[in-house]
């Protein structure tokens, strides 16, 4: 009997060591049972990670970064004994990640005149039409962002979440995304969490629901506790990801006019369409390209994947003063307390991409996984510069796609139970 218990399930902890091709560690990558992803956790800056859980031997371990293939390893790899005996696991790099997905795209011989591409563009919205579908699909995700500056990991928030798809319910045709956080996990360093504890721990939220229980007859402060609710601090991010790329309804507003379209062959089988669109506003201070991508099937014109790439350029004429909060947030990048106290915001240059990869099911196609990667710079007065880079991932767990409800606002404004942990 203990011998068949000891074959069904491990209790104690599991270990590993996480590095790509070359042996260089990869810090921050995601480390969770796929069974229970709360009970997961992160490298270090070292690779090496560890968790406690209770699993059966064949559990399957999911090991992700972005820009790299999901690794799966099984539960009896992980055991841990000693520092010296523990499995190393080797992620490789990811063929389908991001800009990667067009940059070795050929141009096509074929000449793009517009009625060939008007007939091309509609054939692919017919198959839009006829795959994506009408009914309200259920997803559970893994969701993570990670955040350094100057090649220096200072952080990584995983939420484990529910996320329900209605298409067509909100304005513009766009799909209705609600999303409900159900557990989240903050990975930091000892001395990035010291710098943190008082900026991303909750206690501006915290701040403001204790303004609205002093006087909760006051109507605008009841407002403000319910805002504060349902922004939840860093769902907003994770859930905003999720929105982000809606293939469907971007295609159907940008395809009729053919003048911003272009065709290239990225491989046998495959086309890729791209739609290049420049928005310029208040006289010239903001600049936004998008370049959004589709690619095709050659022969179905099936989608089978979705990329879009952002430039944004904003100048504030006389720069902006941040406040004492958003002051705080320029620890995390290094920025001394000098230099801090005179910043002020003069520029800010960004670059956006943004991943989509999708899933067959009952001869429909849901999101399987997104990818994004932000690399950013802000510029202040007394040529004060500030990089930063936020890497974020998605990964679909589970889809429900039959008698999916509507999540109830209850469920939306809850708070999510959060865990601080620190990686060593």
């Amino acid at each position: 009997m203990k011998t068949l218990l000891f074959i069904l399930a491990f209790v104690g902890s599991f270990a590993g060591r996480v590095v790509d091709q070359k042996g260089e560690p990869v810090p921050y990558a995601t480390v969770y049972p796929e069974i229970a992803p709360e009970w997961g956790t992160a490298t270090n800056n070292n690779g090496h990670f560890r968790f406690e859980a209770n699993l059966t031997r064949d559990s399957r371990i999911i090991v992700s970064y972005i820009g790299y293939q999901k690794k799966v390893v099984l539960a009896e790899e992980l055991v841990s004994t000693t520092d010296s005996s523990l499995t190393t696991i080797v992620l490789i790099e990811q063929p389908i990640a991001l800009e990667e997905t067009v940059v070795a795209a050929k141009k096509s011989k074929q000449k793009n005149k517009r009625k060939q591409m008007a007939a091309l563009l509609h054939a692919v919205y017919v198959k839009l039409e006829e795959e994506f579908p009408d009914n309200n699909a259920r997803y559970s995700i893994v969701s993570d962002v990670r955040m350094s500056s100057e090649n220096s990991p200072w952080g990584m928030e995983q939420m484990i979440a529910d996320v329900v798809v209605q298409p067509e319910q909100a304005r513009e045709g766009r799909d209705s995304v609600q999303f409900q956080g159900r557990y989240c996990k903050r990975f930091f360093d000892a001395e990035k969490r010291a710098q943190a504890d008082s900026i991303l721990a909750g206690n501006m939220l915290e701040r403001l629901e204790s303004q609205g229980k002093k006087s909760s007859k006051n109507s605008h402060s009841h407002m403000l506790r319910r805002a504060a609710n349902a922004v939840d601090s860093g769902v907003v991010v994770h859930r905003a990801l999720f929105a982000l790329g809606n293939m469907r309804y971007d295609f159907e507003q940008t395809m009729t006019d053919t003048r911003h379209w272009t065709v290239t062959n990225e491989s046998e089988g495959e086309t890729v369409l791209t739609h290049t669109q420049t928005v310029s506003r208040y006289l010239g201070f903001f600049k936004m390209t998008f370049r959004r991508h589709y690619i095709v099937d050659s022969e179905s014109f099936a989608v089978i994947r979705f990329s879009e790439q952002a430039e944004v350029k904003v100048t504030i004429p006389f720069g902006i003063k941040l406040n004492a909060d958003q002051l705080q947030m320029l620890n995390l990048v290094n920025m001394s307390e000098k230099n801090i106290e005179k910043f002020r915001l003069k520029k800010l240059r960004g670059n956006v991409s943004l991943n989509t990869i999708y899933q067959r099911q009952n001869g429909h196609v849901y999101t399987l996984e997104k990818n994004m990667v932000v690399n950013a710079r802000i510029l202040g007065s007394k040529k004060a510069e500030i990089p930063m880079v936020i890497k974020a991932t998605q990964r679909v767990t589970n889809l429900e796609t039959e008698n999916v409800r509507p999540l109830t606002p209850s469920q939306i404004t809850k708070r999510v139970p959060r865990e601080i942990v620190e990686i060593y």
